[in-house]
């Protein structure tokens, strides 16, 4: 081979070698931008689906709904995650610090992912070791936009949480993303955020927090259970001792603060928030259903709504206390009550009772007890009865037992015969024969309309029985009709709720008074003037009057059921109305002293110690007084099933009394005319000693 051959061949081996690198080379490089542009896609695809990041909304974390008394007091919060959101100048210095220092150091240099942090964490791994790589953003992304996937460790999520924080930190400056983490990141004992972690373990705010008690909150996110200092305080102190010296190095503290807060003892002092019921959780409860008419248990549980309520506090108290009192004067262990109290003039529930222990029952018999109200419901057949133009000194049969229809008997109290009386003798007397009569005569049907247009909600069935309280009505709807006598007929729905604000303070419910005038004013007077006499004479709930020092107008209706299952008294003054219930859960004869129970033994001085209690310094009120009387129809132009006509026409003697200024009882004689056939000098002999007696 000649030197012309061996150097082309030769020149052919460096061609070949040039040629292969070159493509070795070419190979590599489209490799790598195949690889490059397949991660490029799966880096697209996995970010294609990624959630409103961009949304305020998408960082928000769940907030306890709070419940307000009338006066602006707590009483209760709702939450699934114990946690209070506060601001940066409502945090400690030391809290900002040593979450920074322990966290990430770097926070105010990287832009949302720090690649050193990614570098030492490689390197910790190669090294058998272990370092977190993920920054405070990076954190409260998982935590919040991200927090459906926070427990997935893939690849996938890792950029998802890193694209997502870059992001992030381009729409809110630093402060606020370390605020939204303080906020947002679990302290361990049901603790969630720093507010409610310095409440926790320290009871104080977050904003008085010392080196060292600040020290050992930072200290305890990354593992809340292993750190928790109320189980493994030693474990705790150790990891304190951690973020000081973190502190330290960073140059936040001296030397000085640092030996002093590292020889600190720990000392907890656990404090807590107000629990979902508070200390009225009765009304706590009520006002939670009454929520959820218009709210998911999500949104009330997490929703850090501000619920404005018109719960006194003052009036709960005596409520209570006038309860527990009776209570005792009974003796009775199983005895419940329940208690509503309103204000006519604006139709705020100010108190409720529920029972007498929550704890043993939470069940609310002020508002979900729907028991039979008894006589208390006569005041809805008076109200209609003189809205038709029936004079209360009407004549009515009242002996016992009368048939009223062919299938409803009637029988007053005891069964007893009263003769013949007026129909406000008969609202005093609380008799049950005389109010059958008249509920027929003004038609049943419109008892109900009244019932209903005064504040009876339930459904009432359209049976004449309905009249002397048969169905069952809760107490709270009870006050609330009561009130409308009160308010010179003016009804309004009760409410417990005055105003709902959202978690950044916008109103989004404000309630608006909407009064409705469903009783002439000189009929709702009418109606009172009549219930006065319960609570005076000989009525029914007249110990009010002997026993208790009540310096206001009031009036009222005691009620009770068949077999005295239930026992109420519904009672008003000017400014308030209250309807009180007394029974058992499960539904029996009421005994009181061995003996079966009355009103005036139970529900009747509950409501004596209720008014008592909250008019003790107060100056007397009147009912209103529009100046103008019903326009009454003639006696004698109502006919009723069980009753003589000629009671109300004609020359009859009936006796009656008035109260006079000197509290004395007055007896007058009216003659009418009457045929002279149907009255015996027995029959006058019986009656009006009878009535006489009685009164």
């Amino acid at each position: 081979m000649g030197v012309r051959q061996r150097r082309a061949r030769a020149h052919a081996r460096t061609h070949v070698v040039a040629f292969s690198i070159a493509g070795f080379i070419a190979f590599q490089m489209l490799l790598m931008a195949t690889l490059l542009f397949s991660l490029t896609m799966m880096v697209n695809n996995w970010l294609e689906d990624l959630p409103d990041y961009q949304s305020a909304d998408a960082y928000l974390v769940p907030e306890p709904t709070t419940i307000y008394a009338a006066d602006g007091t707590v009483i209760a919060e709702y939450y699934l995650q114990n946690r209070r959101i506060i601001d940066m100048d409502q945090v400690s210095q030391y809290v900002l610090t040593a979450s920074v220092d322990t966290e990430d150091i770097r926070f105010y240099k990287h832009n949302g992912v720090d690649p050193q942090a990614i570098i030492r964490a490689v390197i910790a791994q190669l090294s058998g070791s272990s370092e977190g790589a993920s920054t405070i953003t990076q954190q409260l992304v998982r935590n919040t936009v991200l927090s459906d996937e926070q427990f997935d460790y893939s690849l996938k999520r890792k950029v998802r949480e890193a694209y997502i924080a870059i992001q992030m930190e381009k729409m809110y400056t630093k402060d606020q993303i370390l605020m939204m983490y303080l906020n947002t990141i679990y302290y361990g004992d049901g603790a969630y955020g720093i507010q409610a972690a310095s409440i926790n373990y320290f009871n104080k705010n977050a904003s008085d927090l010392t080196l060292s008690e600040a020290a050992l909150l930072c200290g305890l996110p990354q593992a809340p259970s292993a750190y928790d200092p109320t189980v493994n305080p030693d474990l705790a102190t150790k990891r304190r001792n951690v973020v000081l010296m973190r502190m330290f190095d960073a140059g936040d503290i001296t030397k000085e603060q640092y030996d002093e807060a590292v020889n600190e003892e720990l000392v907890l002092n656990h404090g807590a928030y107000l629990d979902p019921v508070g200390p009225y959780p009765y009304f706590s409860d009520y006002v939670q259903s009454l929520l959820l008419e218009d709210f998911d248990y999500n949104t009330i549980l997490q929703g850090g709504l501000h619920v404005y309520t018109t719960l006194d506090t003052t009036w709960q108290r005596y409520a209570e206390e006038a309860v527990r009192e009776q209570l005792d004067v009974v003796g009775d262990p199983n005895l419940q009550f329940g208690l509503a109290a309103i204000e006519p003039s604006t139709g705020y529930i100010k108190a409720i009772v529920g029972g007498r222990d929550y704890e043993v029952s939470q069940f609310n018999t002020a508002t979900q007890a729907r028991r039979q109200p008894g006589s208390s419901m006569k005041m809805f057949t008076l109200a209609t009865a003189i809205s038709q133009g029936m004079n209360p000194s009407i004549m009515l049969n009242a002996n016992s037992p009368l048939k009223i229809t062919d299938d409803w008997e009637v029988q007053n109290y005891g069964n007893a015969s009263y003769g013949t009386v007026t129909l406000r003798y008969a609202t005093e007397e609380s008799l049950n024969t005389p109010y059958a009569q008249v509920a027929l005569a003004v038609g049943i049907e419109n008892v109900i309309a009244t019932a209903h247009a005064m504040g009876i909600d339930v459904d009432l069935p359209p049976y004449p029985s309905v009249a002397l309280g048969s169905a069952g009505i809760p107490p709270v709807q009870m006050a609330e009709a009561y009130a409308t006598l009160a308010a010179d007929g003016v009804h309004r729905e009760g409410v417990a709720i005055t105003r709902i604000e959202d978690r950044n303070g916008n109103v989004i419910y404000e309630h608006v008074d909407t009064p409705e005038q469903v009783l002439a004013p000189e009929v709702a007077e009418a109606v009172t003037d009549v219930l006065k006499g319960t609570v005076r004479g000989a009525g029914t709930a007249a110990i009010l009057s002997y026993n208790f020092n009540i310096p206001v107008d009031m009036a009222g209706k005691s009620g009770t059921s068949s077999g005295a299952r239930d026992l109420w008294f519904v009672g008003y003054t000017p400014s308030m109305a209250c309807a009180v219930w007394c029974g058992y859960l499960e539904e029996s004869m009421i005994y009181v002293y061995g003996y079966e129970g009355h009103g005036y033994q139970t529900s009747v001085p509950v409501w004596g110690r209720f008014a008592e209690k909250l008019y003790s310094s107060s100056g007397w009120e009147s009912f209103p007084d529009c100046g103008v009387t019903p326009t009454y129809k003639d006696n004698s132009e109502w006919t009723f099933t069980s009753t003589d006509s000629s009671v109300n026409s004609g020359y009859y003697y009936n006796y009656w009394y008035e109260e006079e200024e000197e509290d004395l009882f007055t007896e007058e004689v009216v003659e009418e005319e009457v045929p002279e056939e149907t009255w015996t000098e027995d029959e006058w002999t019986e009656e009006t000693t009878d009535e006489w007696t009685e009164e």
